[in-house]
């Protein structure tokens, strides 16, 4: 037990770590669109370069932890991350946005590498029942990281000077270039910092021992379909989720900027704000999931976020800004608990779903840049018609999930 509550610890601290990559993409897209003079479409890349590697990563993460265990699959992936994050000093100096996609996708790899270790491992580090409430509390760590991501990442990389096209063209080509590389160069530093920090974290999981877990179960041929079935809906409940919350947040400080009026870094500011409610909503949901049954707290929270994404859509000004924030407080719970109701059943097959769980989040690299074309041909509210769409879907699965019996 007590081998088991320092995994716990260790584990969910990477939670912590990983949430900070996450959620300086929403950060950085509106960052590199002004530095490097992008679209709504072309900056939304930033999502599809970091969670394509989720899709390609997946299968070889979960194929090496199958030999090799978690311990190399968390080692192994905090190296990954680390290298990536080192290579935006170069990208930066270069200022070549195909050299940040590349670093991002380094950098997503190793995420991929830590989560479909993390997720199940959390999961199956005790009692089956409780792997919801369990999940949904190491979860609320990645919450906090993801606050602090917004918050840090808008006090040392955004500027907080934008320039419209009209201004930017009046520039004399001289001060642009300098305008426009000390925007590209606020980057280094602090992923540089992270990277360090990532490295140290490597380290110590090196020096640390890790319970490795054995998963039960018999063979192939013993697979229980109806288990199989709920991994599948969950496959694309996760693909359409991951999607709409990397599209809602990704867009945020656009959406406040040209809705609500708000200057970027308030909007960051705002933004921080909404990940910090995401983060008590994993807190609260650890709680409330004591005395409801997963699939019930999914579906509540769910409608509240198709609620809200429709205010956002059509109310003026402050107020579809707030509706957005609170989307943030009802996603929350969704990830974790999509995760360990998809997994339950699995028994031996636990690490394959785990990574085709991982590889759906390839839905971050696909919402985005839907939502980016209708941004720029309707406008920023109608684009958030996407993850509205996307909240149905997760709805559904909430809603045909069946939950076990607890004894």
């Amino acid at each position: 037990m007590t081998n088991n509550r320092t995994a716990i610890a260790l584990v969910t601290s990477l939670f912590f770590l990983w949430a900070l990559a996450h959620n300086l993409n929403p950060i950085l897209i509106p960052h590199l669109r002004k530095a490097l003079q992008l679209t709504d479409l072309r900056s939304a890349l930033v999502d599809s370069a970091f969670f394509i590697a989720y899709f390609v990563m997946a299968l070889p993460a979960g194929a090496l932890m199958k030999r090799y265990g978690y311990k190399a699959g968390i080692v192994g992936g905090l190296l990954l991350f680390a290298t990536g994050t080192f290579l935006f000093w170069p990208a930066a100096t270069l200022r070549s946005y195909p050299f940040f996609l590349s670093a991002l996708f380094v950098i997503a790899s190793g995420l991929t590498f830590l989560e479909t270790a993390a997720n199940p491992y959390i999961s199956v580090l005790g009692d089956p029942a409780t792997a919801p409430r369990r999940l949904n509390f190491a979860q609320a760590f990645n919450g906090l990281g993801a606050s602090l991501a917004a918050m840090l990442g808008g006090r040392f990389i955004l500027s907080g000077t934008r320039l419209s096209e009209e201004a930017t063209r009046a520039m004399a080509p001289a001060d642009l270039e300098a305008y426009l590389t000390h925007e590209a160069l606020a980057v280094r530093v602090p992923y540089l910092v992270i990277g360090m920090v990532v490295l140290l974290v490597a380290v110590l999981f090196l020096m640390v021992h890790l319970p490795e877990i054995v998963d039960d179960g018999g063979g192939i041929g013993e697979r229980d379909p109806q288990a199989w079935r709920r991994l599948q809906r969950g496959v694309f409940a996760q693909f359409c989720y991951v999607g709409a919350q990397v599209g809602v947040a990704s867009f945020f400080i656009r959406f406040a900027g040209q809705v609500g009026g708000f200057g970027e870094k308030d909007a960051a500011n705002l933004l921080g704000t909404g990940l910090l409610l995401f983060m008590l909503g994993r807190f609260l949901g650890s709680a409330l999931l004591r005395w409801m049954a997963a699939p019930t707290l999914l579906a509540l929270c769910t409608a509240g976020a198709l609620v809200l994404v429709g205010v956002a859509m059509i109310a003026p000004g402050v107020t579809a800004v707030i509706a957005l924030l609170g989307v943030e407080l009802f996603m929350s719970i969704m990830f974790p608990t999509i995760f360990s109701l998809s997994l339950e059943g699995l028994g031996r097959d636990t690490k394959l779903g785990s990574s085709l769980l991982v590889m759906s989040i390839v839905g971050g690299a696909v919402i985005p840049p839907m939502m980016g074309a209708i941004s720029d041909l309707h406008g920023i509210q109608f684009a958030y018609l996407v993850p509205l769409l996307c909240f149905v879907a997760v709805l559904l699965f909430a809603r045909t999930v069946r939950q076990p019996a607890v004894p």
